[in-house]
């Protein structure tokens, strides 16, 4: 095990556990004097700015702790957005080159829902990342091969960093563990379900984001996240398109279903938002993503084209053409754009995870 190139690290398939967005939080850590705990968290790779000072010190984008002057080591618990099985750790240095750990260990826990952090402080961690080299100014990439060996899925991990410094950013990515019940919904939509049905390709219910045409302005899995994005970048947006076609993204379903309602929010787009889009379904629980993207996958019209406006939520059921059942979706946007937020409602079936 070693810290990898980034650049030669794929995470396709994967999804980052550790996302503020996807509910994962910083619980605790045992010094933060320099920079709080909740930066590990935090979208991107941290900013610096050079003249920035704070009454403490240098001001930091990332957690760091004070200077140890005696034995021991500092830690950070960090519950996970949805409990998973961790493949892929990041211990990301950036921009702290004189003040980073030398060294790192990742332990890691299943807790029962509402556990308090004294409870996890008396419960056996399990060893995840053995005491490893850490780089300065660097993503520290370190696949864990036995992921699958666990018996459990974790909910909470522990950053061990030897024997102090500072981390400007923390990913565990990783297969979710689908969680039926924990997906919230609000009062617009809440009224509109049938029922039975559940949102198929929440990534809180196992649904992924698996390939796209483009995503030069916001990442694919955006698409899927929980609740209404903050601004444009939390959605899926694709460049300006200068010539003829239009974008998609395949989606795979948490688990196979029918189609009863669809959600296309467009918030926070309005000068950039598709003119229409269209989405398609396919029964294709053993396909290999290179036979999804073939243009001769038997992909099934689900809602036809369909005008969108900006910065609005538009829901759909009488215009659903065909239901299903289907294991993955096919959103179209016309010709190009970005959209916040897509669901998938409908009863999900009995069969194995897709």
């Amino acid at each position: 095990m070693s810290a990898k190139d980034p650049q030669a690290a794929t995470f396709t398939g994967l999804v980052n556990l550790a996302d503020e967005f996807l509910g994962a939080q910083a619980l605790a850590a045992n010094d933060e004097f320099f920079a709080p705990k909740e930066n590990l968290l935090k979208a991107g790779r941290g900013e610096f700015l050079p003249d920035a000072y704070t009454d403490r010190g240098k001001l930091m984008d990332g957690w760091e702790s004070r200077r140890k002057r005696g034995p021991g080591y500092d830690w950070c618990v960090i519950k996970l957005g949805t409990p998973g099985r961790v493949r892929v750790l990041d211990i990301d240095t950036n921009h702290f080159l004189g003040n980073n750990p030398p060294f790192a260990s990742v332990d890691a826990i299943q807790a029962p829902p509402g556990a308090s952090l004294e409870s996890l402080r008396d419960e056996d961690w399990v060893e995840l990342l053995p005491q490893m080299p850490i780089r300065p100014g660097s993503q520290n990439i370190f696949p864990i091969s036995h992921a699958a060996s666990w018996p459990s899925a974790w909910t909470h991990l522990r950053l061990n960093i030897y024997p102090d410094g500072g981390v400007a950013r923390f990913r565990a990515h990783g297969d979710v563990e689908p969680d039926w019940g924990s997906v919230e919904l609000d009062d617009e939509i809440r009224p509109r379900l049938q029922g039975g049905e559940v949102d198929l390709v929440a990534v809180k219910h196992g649904g992924l984001a698996l390939a796209c045409s483009d995503m030069f302005f916001g990442a694919m899995n955006n698409l899927i996240l929980p609740g209404r994005s903050e601004n444009m970048g939390g959605g899926w947006e694709t460049r300006r398109r200068r010539g003829p076609g239009f974008d998609w993204i395949v989606v795979r379903l948490g688990a196979q279903g029918r189609v009863g309602l669809i959600e296309v929010d467009t918030n926070h787009f309005k000068g950039n938002c598709p003119d229409t889009c269209s989405l398609e379904g396919i029964f294709a629980p053993h396909a290999a993503l290179t036979e999804l993207v073939d243009a001769s996958a038997a992909w099934r019209g689900v809602l036809p084209e369909t005008k969108l406006t900006p910065h609005t939520r538009h829901f759909f059921r009488d215009e659903i053409v065909q239901r299903g059942p289907f294991t993955h979706v096919r959103l179209s946007i016309f010709p190009d754009g970005g959209v916040s937020r897509l669901r998938v409602f409908g009863p999900r079936e009995e069969a194995p995870r897709i």
